[in-house]
């Protein structure tokens, strides 16, 4: 019984998520945290925002016509709005796909309530988190063009821009398989219907990056 009380008490780790995804989920649905892992999942996620922020140069925003006191301006705004970028995108990704998986869990007649499902989605961002700061720390590095992640295919394909291949990268595809995990352990979701969603949402991802390169080019932004 003590054993019981103390393993329903046993907080998820954001690290363990890792190395033990399956074992943070379980600790996830008996006990939800949400506060402290949002809190320094923000932390993380700002900066590596402010690495992408410090590597950005004119020439990505399209700035060459500018005079250099204005270009320098509008550096110094963009910057400061992808830096504060970092701290809400946490949240709102949270919250945003919390409510879609909610939809699909109601549908399957599961248990799981939004707190499970947002805490799960907090501890999972910390995957991307860490894909950012790594991209962006080797990005301040050795240089190059902090919108193309260098764990995506548009750096093996020698892309200018990361486009469709800059989608289809490693720790995007590591936190879709996260994710259903996750879905299937806390969501009480079949493991049909778990990866079906991941997988689905990943390739929406792709597509939704498709359409705006292909209207970025009809527009000629």
């Amino acid at each position: 019984m003590e054993q019981e009380v103390k393993t329903s008490k046993e907080k998820p780790s954001l690290l363990g998520m890792v190395w033990s995804p399956g074992e943070q989920f379980d600790r996830i649905r008996r006990n939800p945290k949400i506060w402290v892992p949002l809190i320094l999942i923000s932390i993380l996620y700002a900066v590596g925002m402010f690495l992408m922020a410090m590597s950005m140069d004119a020439s990505y925003l399209g700035l060459d016509g500018m005079s250099e006191a204005e270009a320098e301006m509008v550096m110094m705004f963009s910057r400061v709005g992808v830096a504060i970028t970092g701290i809400f995108t946490p949240v709102v990704i949270a919250l945003i796909s919390g409510g879609i998986y909610m939809i699909f869990i109601k549908i399957a007649g599961s248990d799981a309530t939004f707190k499970q499902i947002f805490s799960m989605n907090i501890y999972i961002l910390v995957i991307g988190g860490i894909g950012l700061l790594v991209n962006m720390a080797l990005r301040a590095a050795i240089g190059g063009n902090p919108e193309i992640f260098i764990t995506s295919l548009a750096v093996l394909m020698n892309s200018e821009k990361p486009g469709v291949l800059g989608s289809i990268e490693l720790f995007s595809i590591w936190q879709s398989v996260v994710t259903a995990i996750g879905l299937h352990r806390v969501g009480g979701l079949s493991k049909g219907w778990a990866w079906g969603i991941a997988i689905a949402f990943f390739i929406i991802g792709i597509v939704f990056t498709l359409i705006s390169n292909t209207l970025s080019g009809m527009t000629g932004v």
